[in-house]
């Protein structure tokens, strides 16, 4: 949702079958990631993706995308009888 427009806590929360400090506590979970960022507009607190955030997450899968591709590749090498 946060990918499309910057929203509020309760605008969040009023789409999930879940309480408000529940949601909050999501958010917070994702603001401590570095994966979205809050401000404050009066009484209100604004929440907006931080993509740059994701770029940690991007890397880490990458590695590991990588590091599965050389083992499925020396695997189906090896049950198909390749020599290299």
């Amino acid at each position: 949702m946060l990918a499309t427009s910057e929203m509020t806590v309760n605008e969040i929360a009023s789409r999930f079958e879940m309480t408000r400090p529940a949601v909050a506590k999501h958010l917070g979970v994702l603001r401590d990631g570095g994966l979205i960022s809050v401000e404050a507009r009066g009484r209100e607190r604004v929440n907006r993706l931080a993509p740059e955030g994701l770029k940690t997450v991007a890397d880490w899968l990458e590695f590991y995308s990588r590091f599965w591709d050389d083992k499925l590749d020396k695997l189906k090498a090896a049950v198909e009888g390749d020599d290299d």
